[in-house]
């Protein structure tokens, strides 16, 4: 299967979406329903709890009993009501992670109330493309204090979209930020599986967009998931790599299989070191990762670092890249942003 595909329907009755790249899953969402009480992008009104010393920040209490961190404590005081929006997933037994900088995204622009300016897509080269969406960008926003961002979908898009999308987002962002006092409540849900694809996996354009409710049996999505719920990666070259969530981290696990010679090592741990972005993103992993390569000379380390960083450097998540720990493994550690895949479907 070539070329760059969407696919958008059911899997075991929950809404799912898949984005396939030359027969290679590439993403995968899946509602996570009662799983998690609010996803990332949520946006809530809270109360401030109390603040935590030497953790730098307050607890507050979200809506139906839950728990929420937030960072950002200046001004603050207990009993105060203040609007948040879901950054994370929170680590079991903890707080949800909230943040203030509420961010109002849709298909083709962003209102971001507290990051003022207005910004274009670096995706988007044409000099008078750029031209024509800053017309429209100051268009839409004239009057508002509220930033804005272009996304690089608007590229391709109609002015009658683009102008549609700042005023919904922007209507949307006075509409909530007036509604700043109260008791907790979700104010608004982010985007489910469906409309989430269509909005972030369609730029580049799409080769295909599969929809239905047996979409994803029929380009063989269901055996991708299948095989992310096994711990067992396989390796080109015959190697694999065991994923497997412990309470404290990841641990990654690198063998060559069969392959005995000289060179296997290096070439086990540089396709592991280039698959390993992908295997978290579809398996829903976050947190501290640690990576115990296949035995190789340490001299070959700096060439294995250097793959790895080019393999994360494409990556919307957060990833921070730590090094080499005295006994020759690797750690690194990727923020939550999603629910382990196996969580959500009780793999």
């Amino acid at each position: 299967m070539k070329g760059r595909v969407v696919v958008i329907g059911q899997h075991q009755g929950r809404e799912a979406a898949a984005l396939i790249v030359d027969g290679v899953l590439q993403d995968l969402l899946v509602d996570a329903g009662d799983t998690a009480p609010f996803a990332p992008g949520a946006i809530l009104r809270g109360t401030v709890d109390r603040q935590m010393k030497g953790q730098g920040g307050v607890f507050l209490r979200l809506p139906d009993g839950a728990k929420g961190f937030l960072r950002e404590t200046g001004g603050l005081r207990p009993g105060q009501a203040v609007l948040v929006q879901v950054s994370g997933h929170a680590e079991p037994g903890k707080a949800l992670p909230v943040t203030t900088r509420l961010m109002f995204k849709g298909r083709l622009a962003i209102v971001t109330p507290f990051a003022p300016g207005q910004n274009i897509s670096r995706r988007i080269k044409d000099a008078e493309g750029r031209e024509r969406l800053a017309a429209l960008a100051g268009a839409g926003m004239e009057g508002s204090p509220f930033g804005l961002v272009i996304r690089s979908a608007a590229g391709a898009a109609d002015d009658d979209d683009i102008a549609a999308d700042i005023a919904q987002m922007r209507g949307l962002a006075e509409a909530i930020l007036d509604d700043a006092d109260g008791a907790p409540e979700l104010l608004l849900d982010p985007p489910g599986p469906h409309d989430q694809a269509l909005s972030d996996w369609m730029e580049p354009a799409p080769d295909d967009v599969a929809q239905g409710e047996d979409a994803l049996a029929r380009h063989g999505v269901e055996e991708m998931i299948d095989a992310l719920l096994s711990p067992s990666a396989a390796l080109p070259g015959g190697g694999h790599m065991a994923i497997e969530p412990t309470r404290a981290l990841i641990a990654v696990d690198v063998n060559t299989g069969n392959d005995t010679s000289p060179a296997a090592s290096l070439k086990a741990n540089i396709a592991a070191a280039r698959d390993l972005p992908r295997q978290l993103r579809l398996r829903g992993l976050g947190g501290q990762v640690t990576v115990d390569f296949a035995p190789m000379p340490k001299r070959d380390r700096a060439a294995l670092e250097q793959q790895l960083r080019a393999a994360f450097r494409g990556e919307a998540n957060e990833t921070s890249l730590a090094g080499w720990t005295p006994l020759g493994n690797y750690e690194l550690q990727r923020k939550r942003d999603r629910l382990p895949l196996r969580q959500i479907l009780g793999g």
